[in-house]
């Protein structure tokens, strides 16, 4: 657990408790699920970034325009905070300082927890008992839970040197294909075409977007790789084939065994699939839950255990 915090002490508000509530956050958007007492799923919404990388406060706005949008589907006002458990998995949790930061700025919620999205895909994967997942959306991540309740964390490192296989690491190598396209160190494709357009056009253009893309504006490129690799580009297919490999590397650095059932998560982790080694395809699970799932179970469980 690398963080909660309550406020009064549990004790004192045990039937006070209205809602829980999910967090899953990352660097591209944030989903939230609103569930009753019992953890039964009532609703769910999304809203902007909440990865702690753009800050506390950012994080924090994303999270709370989310709930109150979940809250407006079931047509109902917001419950007051102090009536609500949450449970989060945020990337950037691993700085302490983002995390500690963000955690005092709690704006009332009478008791929260929070983890790495790790953590909480690994829970909703298999509904909370052992297995691995690889996560795979803007960036990337590994996690395994233990039979004997430990866990294992691998990857995760952030965007630009780490974060295999994921949307930004895709977009980042589409790039540097195309500045060699533009240099005229490789030839042109429609692939090559349909990245440089979307990075505004001519080689000024390129450089103009260099000077302020982020881990969101490479992941905004990855569908395009995934298209062009579908459609047999050669470079795109290294591409998620490379990426298929950095998969089979965290696998196996999370399981040496081979025996824990493994899961693919994330919004890229069905369009990557194929690409994968055949030997890992084969042991491959479908995911029980994503990682909101996951959230409520962490925030339930936490409650059930005060």
């Amino acid at each position: 657990m690398v963080g909660t915090k309550a406020c009064p002490p549990y004790e004192s508000m045990t039937n006070k408790i209205t809602y829980l509530i999910g967090v899953d956050g990352g660097g591209t958007g944030t989903r939230v699920a609103i569930a009753d007492i019992n953890g039964v799923e009532l609703a769910r919404a999304s809203a902007g970034t909440s990865g702690l990388i753009n800050g506390a406060d950012i994080a924090w706005t994303s999270i709370v325009n989310a709930i109150n949008d979940a809250f407006s589907r079931l047509n109902q006002p917001v419950s007051a905070l102090s009536q609500i458990a949450i449970g989060m998995g945020l990337a950037g949790v691993h700085n302490k300082r983002w995390a500690a930061n963000f955690a005092e700025k709690n704006p009332g919620f009478a008791f929260m927890q929070l983890e790495t999205d790790a953590y909480t895909t690994v829970l909703g994967a298999h509904q909370g008992a052992p297995g691995g997942i690889v996560a795979l959306g803007t960036g990337s991540v590994g996690e395994a839970l233990l039979a004997d309740g430990t866990r294992r964390e691998i990857g995760g490192w952030g965007f630009p040197c780490g974060d295999e296989a994921g949307g930004a690491w895709l977009g980042l190598r589409a790039v540097n294909y195309c500045q060699q396209v533009l240099d005229g160190r490789a030839e042109s494709s429609v692939f090559a075409e349909a990245v440089i357009q979307q990075c505004g056009g001519p080689r000024d253009a390129v450089f103009a977007w260099l000077a302020t893309a982020n881990q969101r504006s490479y992941a905004e490129l990855a569908p395009l790789v995934i298209t062009h690799a579908n459609q047999e580009n050669p470079v795109a297919e290294k591409i998620v084939k490379d990426a298929g490999l950095e998969i089979m590397k965290m696998v196996l650095a999370l399981d040496k065994t081979e025996l824990l059932p493994v899961a693919l998560c994330g919004n890229l982790a069905k369009p990557l699939e194929k690409y994968l080694p055949a030997s890992l395809s084969e042991r491959l699970v479908s995911p029980r839950g994503d990682a909101v799932t996951g959230a409520l179970l962490m925030i339930k469980r936490s409650i059930e255990m005060k």
